[in-house]
């Protein structure tokens, strides 16, 4: 659901300081939000804090929000934790594979282009007909 960012309360947080916000910025303007932040009945924030700063700064006036129904301090403060502890950062190893990859994506070889040119020639004598 989507709600107005001026109508989200923001109480006491466990992280205090939201950093690496432009990194996020930048992500948010270019693809968007991929996970939308969770509030409660009451339209308070329970975790998404760095998400909804970024979207501040970026000036939007709404963000896309789950909510949750009937949740006491303790599991919004469970949430909150779980959503910042449960998660796994890439290895070096596989941001190097992933990065060559897409670099390889981007710019491909000869052999690749000039397929890419045949199939595009062919495409467009049979789309013209």
């Amino acid at each position: 659901m989507q709600v107005a960012l001026e109508e989200i309360k923001i109480r006491k947080r466990v992280r205090r300081k939201n950093e690496d916000i432009e990194p996020l910025m930048d992500s948010m303007k270019r693809y968007g939000l991929f996970n939308p932040i969770t509030i409660n009945s009451r339209m308070v924030l329970v975790a998404g804090a760095r998400r909804l700063e970024a979207a501040k700064r970026l000036g939007w006036r709404t963000i896309n929000a789950v909510m949750l129904d009937d949740t006491d301090k303790i599991t919004e403060l469970e949430i909150e934790l779980e959503e910042n502890v449960q998660r796994s950062n890439f290895t070096d190893r596989e941001l190097i594979e992933a990065y060559a990859r897409l670099e390889r994506m981007r710019n491909p070889n000869i052999f690749i282009r000039i397929w890419r040119a045949i199939v595009a020639f062919f495409h467009s004598l049979f789309v013209r007909n």
